[in-house]
C-alpha cells in the first residue's frame, strides 16, 4: 500500500510580509502620483505608468498570506511544490503561487455506530473516537485525495477488522482472552496500531483511538441479556457453595478439636446436610427443635 514515490515536507521560510507591505505601499504612491501628473499635465504615458503601476500592485497583493498557530500553508507554484511554511506570521511570496493551507491541530472524528459480527459471527453495534493529527503536509496533500475524508474511511475500516477479531464477552471462545467488552485497553491499542499503519501513507499521525459505543445488535441483544444473566447466577452459586463448604468443614473441624460433641458419620451428614441447606439457601432458614432422638 506504500507508494512508489512518497511525498516529503520542506520547511521554506519566504519573505516577511512587513517589507512587501512598504513596496506596495511605495507601489501605490507612485501609481496616485502619476495618474494626477496625467490628469494635470495631460501626459499620456503618465497614465500608462499608473495603468502599469496599479497593475503591479494588484499582482503583488496576491502574494500576502498570514500562517496561524498550528496552521501550516503548502505552497505550490506551476504544479512544484516549493515548501511547506509552518512559522505563524504575516508573509509574502511568488504571488502565482498557490497556497493551500494545512490544519496540523489535532483532530477528532467521533465514527458513526457500524454493525459487524465479532469473532462468532454474533452481530453487534461498535462505534469510536479518533484523535489525528497531520505530521506531514506534503504526504496529507499530494499522496491522498483529501486527505480527512482518507481518515474517515480508513477508521471505519479498521474498526471493522479489528472488531471481527474478537468475541464481544469473556467464555464466548475458547483460547481466547482478549475480548471487546473485558479487554478495552488492549483493543484500543490494537486499533491505534492498526489505524497508524493505515495512515502512514497520508503523513498522519493518530494520538488516540478508543471505542466509544459497543452493544449487541437488537435483534440478538434480549438473548445476549438473559446469557450473561445466567452465567451471572451460576458464579454467584457457585460461590456461595464454595463459601458453604468451607463453613462447614470448619465447624466439623472446630467440634473435633475442642471435642464439644463426638459425632459419627450419619451425625456428621446430617450436620453437613442442614448447615448446607441454611448456608445456600435463597430463603431464610426456619429452625426446628428436635426433642427426639436421631435415631428414632
Amino acid at each position: 500500500m506504500q507508494p512508489r514515490n512518497p511525498s516529503k515536507e520542506l520547511a521554506l521560510r519566504p519573505q516577511s510580509g512587513y517589507v512587501q507591505l512598504l513596496v506596495s505601499l511605495a507601489l501605490l504612491a507612485g501609481a496616485i502620483a502619476s495618474a494626477v501628473g496625467a490628469a494635470h499635465q495631460d501626459q499620456p504615458l503618465l497614465g500608462v505608468l499608473a495603468a502599469a503601476l496599479v497593475l503591479a500592485l494588484l499582482i503583488q497583493l496576491c502574494g500576502f498570506f498570514v500562517v496561524e498557530p498550528n496552521l501550516g500553508r503548502a505552497l505550490v507554484l506551476f504544479g512544484d511544490y516549493r515548501g511547506t511554511v509552518r512559522e505563524p506570521g504575516f508573509w509574502w511570496t511568488n504571488p502565482f503561487t498557490s497556497k493551500k493551507a494545512v490544519s496540523m491541530r489535532a483532530h477528532n472524528l467521533n465514527g458513526k455506530t457500524l454493525k459487524v459480527n465479532d469473532l462468532l459471527g454474533n452481530p453487534i453495534e461498535i462505534a469510536a473516537v479518533v484523535v489525528w493529527q497531520v505530521r506531514d503536509t506534503a504526504q496529507a496533500l499530494f499522496d491522498v485525495e483529501a486527505f480527512e475524508e482518507f481518515v474517515d474511511v480508513q477508521s471505519e475500516s479498521a474498526v471493522r477488522l479489528v472488531a471481527s477479531r474478537h468475541p464481544y464477552d469473556d467464555g464466548q471462545a475458547d483460547g481466547v482472552a482478549t475480548t471487546l467488552r473485558g479487554s478495552a485497553d488492549q483493543v484500543a491499542n490494537e486499533l491505534r496500531t492498526e489505524l497508524a499503519h493505515r495512515l502512514e501513507i497520508a503523513g498522519i499521525d493518530v494520538l488516540e483511538a478508543r471505542l466509544s459505543h459497543l452493544a449487541y445488535a437488537p435483534e440478538i441483544a434480549a438473548a445476549m441479556l438473559q446469557r450473561q444473566q445466567a452465567g451471572a447466577i451460576i458464579a454467584a452459586r457457585k460461590l456461595i457453595v464454595e463459601g458453604a463448604v468451607g463453613m462447614v468443614e470448619m465447624a466439623l473441624e472446630k467440634l473435633s478439636e475442642k471435642q464439644t460433641i463426638v459425632l459419627d458419620d450419619e451425625r456428621k451428614a446430617t450436620l453437613t446436610g442442614n448447615l448446607l441447606v441454611v448456608l445456600c439457601g435463597q430463603a431464610n432458614a426456619q429452625p426446628v427443635v428436635n426433642t427426639g432422638s436421631l435415631y428414632n
